[in-house]
């Protein structure tokens, strides 16, 4: 059976436990923001990271969080000389407690990102606001500011090397040989049918399908292997109840396995 929450009540069941929103100060320190410099690559970007350091047994959640995480946000709009920022997100961890299932990171993440200056020969400096939630035996939402100006001689940090590296595989990594996605009407909104022919990514698969469209919200799939082909079955409803197109191309489906994961980036009819 498909499990879904909207996304107010994701976030309810997130914080039932408080009345009123809890700093990370206030908490006792759960999470420490750093950012990390990894110095400047051959085309002119600037490479960095975000470092959350959490207290043990806290864990944070990925960009589509799961059944009631809090997904991360990013204020990058105090920041000087800052033209593009890209995010890559390593592999995370399924975590299934009373029912529900989260994705996200335990104890510790590093994301690395990407910028591209404005101006080539001025420093970037980043600074604003992260927006996230972290879970133990409660869950609360945290804001942390940042403020760093990247060192455009650093060297490299084994540290971000090591995040790129636990990155999701590719479709061509991960020799997927054809993604497919069959799509129903529903009295909500759409069921979308995505079959992936790939190797097995290893022990239990998890897949979770994003709609690419923010106003757009999925179930969490179900998910199955029939031989060379996983199957994952989801429904897209619209938050505001109004009709939607889902554009395939857009679709994004990411198999979480033992070994590794897999990132596929849209789907063709099916």
């Amino acid at each position: 059976m498909m499990t879904f929450m909207r996304p107010a009540a994701a976030l309810l069941t997130a914080c039932l436990s408080f009345a009123t929103p809890v700093s990370a100060q206030g908490f006792d320190g759960v999470v420490q923001l750093d950012i990390l410099d990894g110095g400047r690559t051959a085309n002119g970007t600037y490479l960095g990271a975000l470092r959350l350091t959490l207290k043990d047994g806290w864990k944070t959640y990925w960009r589509a969080p799961g059944d009631a995480g809090i997904p991360p946000q990013f204020d990058w709009g105090a920041s000087g000389n800052v033209g593009d920022v890209a995010i890559t997100w390593p592999a995370p961890e399924v975590f299934d407690q009373n029912g529900l299932q989260s994705i996200g990171y335990a104890n510790q993440l590093v994301l690395p990102v990407e910028i591209t200056p404005k101006n080539p020969t001025k420093p970037v400096r980043l600074r604003g606001e992260m927006d996230l939630g972290v879970c133990k035996d409660v869950c609360i939402p945290e804001r942390l500011d940042f403020d760093h100006t990247l060192d455009a001689d650093a060297a490299r940090n084994p540290a971000i090397a090591a995040a790129f590296a636990q990155r999701p595989y590719s479709a061509r990594e991960a020799r997927v040989a054809k993604a497919s996605c069959h799509l129903t009407p529903t009295a909500d909104g759409m069921q979308i049918e995505a079959r992936v022919t790939m190797p097995s990514a290893g022990g239990r698969e998890v897949a979770v399908i994003e709609p690419g469209n923010p106003a757009l919200w999925a179930s969490r799939p179900d998910t199955e292997r029939h031989g060379d082909t996983l199957i994952a079955r989801s429904e897209i409803i619209n938050a505001s109840g109004a009709p939607f197109v889902l554009d395939r191309s857009e679709i994004r489906i990411t198999v979480l396995g033992a070994k590794h994961a897999v990132d596929i980036q849209g789907c063709s009819a099916g």
